[in-house]
């Protein structure tokens, strides 16, 4: 059977990566989680103190010098994502990369050099790829297009439900008004704006369990693959 490529979008909150990562390894695929690289950035300019309120040419050649990738862990098998060799997947989930990554994510210079990365990885097909412009910017021809909404307050609630089990601390208005904050911004900003590709097949996942959603799409694949 030949290979598709499978980009979902949607909101934070909404079971996206959870459902990409499983949807993967039903079939195969190679799983990019495109928030990650975009943390990663993030993180990076955190650390090394690089301003990122604008496009600059000292942040455009920190960019040159970074490497992210995705690596399979030796002992759990989960995939980790690595900023120039180093695993950095629970630092770039923190509060701090939180609140900085949707302006970073609006710099022209770090959007062009990521979706360059990623649409380098789909060429050989067999991808699921999830974020927030990949059905419309990145993966403009993937066979199968998701978008994922979801209620505020549910959305809320599983963020934090998931830094809590990453040992991170946070009230729920706090969590909710990041999530109502970093909406505005991705679906605000000119370059890869947060919107439905017009032809995604929309999935309200409010009140669904993750199983659920998670076989919606693996039958939208399956139907996709085998015509």
């Amino acid at each position: 059977m030949g290979k598709i490529n499978i980009a979902i979008d949607g909101f934070a909150g909404c079971g996206k990566s959870t459902t990409a990562k499983e949807v993967a390894r039903r079939f195969g695929y190679l799983y990019i989680d495109t928030g990650a690289m975009y943390r990663a950035v993030t993180l990076h300019f955190l650390k090394e103190q690089i301003p990122f309120e604008k496009d600059t040419e000292a942040l455009t050649k920190s960019l040159q010098k970074l490497e992210i990738d995705f690596v399979n862990g030796q002992a759990n098998g989960k995939r980790t994502v690595t900023l120039n060799g180093q695993a950095v997947e629970k630092e770039i989930r923190s509060p701090e990369v939180n609140a900085a990554v949707s302006p970073v994510a609006t710099l022209v210079s770090v959007r062009h050099a990521l979706v360059a990365q990623q649409q380098r990885m789909a060429l050989r097909k067999g991808v699921v790829m999830d974020g927030r412009d990949i059905g419309t910017v990145v993966l403009p021809d993937a066979e199968l297009k998701v978008f994922m909404t979801a209620n505020m307050d549910i959305r809320a609630e599983r963020r934090l439900a998931e830094m809590q089990r990453k040992g991170m601390t946070a009230t729920l208005e706090e969590v909710k008004e990041n999530l109502i904050l970093r909406d505005k911004i991705d679906s605000t900003r000119a370059e890869g704006p947060l919107r439905k590709a017009y032809d995604a097949i929309e999935i309200d996942t409010s009140y669904l369990k993750i199983e659920d959603q998670i076989e919606i799409v693996v039958d939208l694949a399956k139907k996709l693959i085998s015509a």
